[in-house]
């Protein structure tokens, strides 16, 4: 298995008597969109500017592409794209100015890496105009684009979606989906948006004060033999019911119509052959699955998110 791009091992930062970050302990994969989610005040962007280096440790150590960003700061900064807060670019010039810009601060970037990102986020149409006609979901694509033009291994944005309309923050969530697939990038994001990060992340991180409290797969093998809880609507309940405990599983009546029972993929598609073959009638089989948000409020106790 290949090792993590990032490793936080128990990662501590106190100002005075106040720990901001308590023995935090994570490691990132390359491919992976990955979240960091918490209320307001949890510690994700004090998190996010140890990372790049913009805030020292009090203790523990951070480790991207195997080097300390405490003590080989250059080397480990090597692997990074970072967007902290809003991506700040010239207005004036056009976004392919803004790249060729950026782009000599660093050798070896080259016009074809240039157009590669470019095409990457989707600015071919318009990266010749000039910045300040840009939309703000338009300018957090060129920030990206930026962020990634030295081929980084892991992309770290802190609420890249800020600001944007729904067709823009969609927009960037379908990219950076892409980015983590395509360019095989770690994307590491901090939000407290908990929709978007249900559908942007691999997996989530939740923080609390400071702690880490869980880690959670939201995308994974649709195939997977986890068991799951499933709602099972049918024309007989008690037959049904019977029909199941002569096959040897356990149901239980939910509701007027329907059943529920405990299956993984392949016992689902047995339990409904067992019912269509003892003449009971499915009208609908649901999985019940809980949302990123039940997630969020059971792990927390509750705490507002933002």
């Amino acid at each position: 298995m290949e090792q993590p791009i990032v490793k936080l091992q128990n990662v501590t930062k106190k100002i005075g008597s106040r720990t901001i970050i308590d023995q935090l302990t994570l490691d990132l994969p390359l491919g992976e969109v990955f979240g960091f989610l918490g209320p307001n005040g949890s510690g994700k962007t004090t998190t996010i500017r140890m990372m790049v280096g913009l805030m020292s440790l009090t203790a523990g150590e951070i480790l991207i592409g195997g080097y300390s960003i405490t003590k080989e700061y250059e080397k480990a900064i090597r692997h990074v794209g970072a967007i902290v807060e809003n991506p700040e670019m010239y207005k004036y010039l056009s976004g392919y100015d803004n790249l060729v810009h950026y782009a000599r601060m660093i050798p070896g970037i080259t016009e074809h890496r240039i157009l590669e990102v470019v095409k990457l986020v989707g600015l071919e149409g318009r990266i010749r105009d000039k910045v300040k006609t840009y939309s703000l979901g338009m300018r957090q694509r060129l920030g990206v684009a930026q962020a990634i033009l030295h081929k980084p291994r892991l992309l770290i944005l802190d609420e890249p979606t800020n600001g944007l309309d729904p067709a823009g923050i969609r927009e960037l969530r379908d990219y950076l989906r892409l980015l983590s697939k395509e360019e095989g990038l770690a994307v590491f994001v901090s939000s407290h948006l908990l929709s978007e990060m249900e559908l942007m992340c691999d997996r989530v991180a939740i923080i609390q004060n400071g702690k880490l409290i869980d880690v959670r797969t939201i995308k994974g093998d649709e195939t997977r033999a986890d068991i799951s809880h499933m709602l099972i609507e049918v024309d007989r309940q008690q037959g049904a019911i019977e029909a199941l405990l002569a096959a040897g599983l356990n149901a239980a009546a939910e509701g007027n119509h329907s059943i529920s029972i405990e299956a993984n993929r392949e016992g689902t598609a047995f339990i409904n052959a067992t019912l269509v073959a003892a003449a009971i009638k499915v009208y609908s089989i649901r999985a019940q699955v809980k949302s990123l948000e039940d997630q969020f409020l059971e792990v927390t106790g509750g705490e507002r998110i933002g």
